[in-house]
């Protein structure tokens, strides 16, 4: 079945738009290291770009936090919509570094394989509330699943402007900017899906912080930030950039690496809650991960790119199993009441925590060619793990308790 039996039809538009921008963040990823190197940026400035894409998304999300629901979340949805429109346009119609940073800060571009921008919260919130408690974790899956799927798709897709540059005689970096026109026609199928939803406004008396919550759910955004801040070493666009200059791998060939990637992602959504019906959300969530970032790590000693690439596509099939459990998690610890300020308090300290490594990254890889974000990224990451599982191995959910 591909939705669980208690999803609404709500839940299912919800996972479409992020099935749908999945495909535009998996081009865009690929395609930005390769458009900025053809503009002559160095890797500290590219490393430089994709942090201000990351603190801007953070932003955006804290005022969304910090505005306690009274926001209508639709409203924010098609808001975000937008903005996605605005930003594909100013990355294709700009290519001086000060506006593509100004563009990057105030924009929803995602230069992660994962989804960093103001949207995730917002639809975390919402999906909750539309699939029976049981089947949350179910439901998280297939949402982290179309994006994944759809982000493979799109990584593939930005093999495409080469073979179109040569067929056409055109500029490589001509063909690569309607790339992020492509992107902004995007938003338009984004909103088509946020349109019809029905969300009440809530009234005021019925919108509240964290509350009790407010304990469990700032331990959990300490610790996802330090996993995140491992992460934005090791960004899309980052590894891309170090594939390109480590092993001097083709737009082409990284783009069918990070295809295969995505793949391996997305079939690994549906196992997550197998798994954490039989160990429960916060195993699921570490027995996967520390596996994964030793891969990683593993991936920046090879000599050659068949071994790297083959260490990271095994990290990929493990690396996201994580997500639909931690979603999940964060949801079903907190009441309903303050679900939605626990979604955003989460979501902004890890989007903070990953806009500030990748400087560091670019900064690295400008240096040096040996991998060094991998090391960093994948030694804070089993960090993370080990951690969480000590504080929070022995809390769980209530559904879990009574299973």
């Amino acid at each position: 079945m591909l939705f669980p039996r208690s999803a609404s039809s709500e839940a299912r538009r919800l996972v479409a738009a992020r099935t749908i921008r999945g495909f535009a963040d998996g081009l865009v990823s690929v395609t930005l290291a390769s458009y900025l190197v053809g503009l002559g940026f160095s890797a500290l400035q590219i490393g430089a770009i994709v942090t201000a894409t990351m603190v801007g998304s953070a932003a955006l999300t804290l005022w969304i936090g910090l505005r306690g629901g009274r926001i209508n979340p639709r409203t924010t949805l098609i808001l975000g919509s937008g903005l996605m429109a605005m930003t594909g346009l100013g990355f294709s119609a700009f290519t001086a570094f000060w506006p593509l940073m100004a563009v990057g800060f105030a924009g929803t571009l995602n230069p992660s394989a994962g989804d960093v921008s103001l949207f995730l919260p917002v639809e975390q919130s919402l999906l909750t509330e539309r699939v029976s408690a049981r089947e949350r974790t179910s439901l998280f899956a297939r949402y982290t699943l179309g994006g994944s799927f759809a982000g493979a798709l799109g990584a593939l897709t930005a093999a495409l402007p080469g073979p179109v540059a040569d067929a056409l005689g055109a500029e490589l970096g001509d063909v690569q900017r309607s790339v992020f026109v492509l992107y902004a026609l995007t938003s338009l199928a984004v909103l088509a899906m946020y349109l019809p939803l029905k969300v009440a406004p809530r009234p005021p008396q019925a919108v509240q912080g964290l509350g009790e919550s407010r304990g469990i759910v700032l331990r959990l955004a300490a610790l996802f930030s330090i996993d995140s801040f491992g992460g934005g070493f090791v960004v899309q666009s980052l590894l891309a950039l170090w594939l390109f200059q480590r092993f001097d791998l083709s737009v082409e060939a990284a783009g069918t690496v990070f295809f295969v990637a995505g793949l391996l992602s997305a079939g690994s959504q549906l196992v997550s809650p197998v798994l954490a019906r039989r160990i429960g959300l916060v195993r699921t969530m570490v027995y996967t991960h520390l596996p994964a970032n030793a891969a990683l790590i593993a991936a920046a000693f090879m000599p050659t790119a068949p071994l790297a690439i083959g260490f990271l596509l095994f990290r990929m099939a493990l690396s996201q199993m994580d997500v639909p459990a931690r979603q999940s998690y964060v949801m079903a610890v907190v009441p309903p009441e303050a679900r939605a300020a626990a979604a955003s308090v989460t979501n902004v300290p890890r989007s903070l925590a990953s806009a500030a490594s990748p400087l560091l990254a670019g900064a690295m890889l400008g240096a040096s060619t040996i991998g060094w974000p991998l090391i960093a990224g994948g030694g804070l990451k089993a960090l993370y793990d080990i951690l969480l599982l000590r504080q929070f191995g022995s809390v769980r959910p209530s559904e879990e308790s009574a299973g």
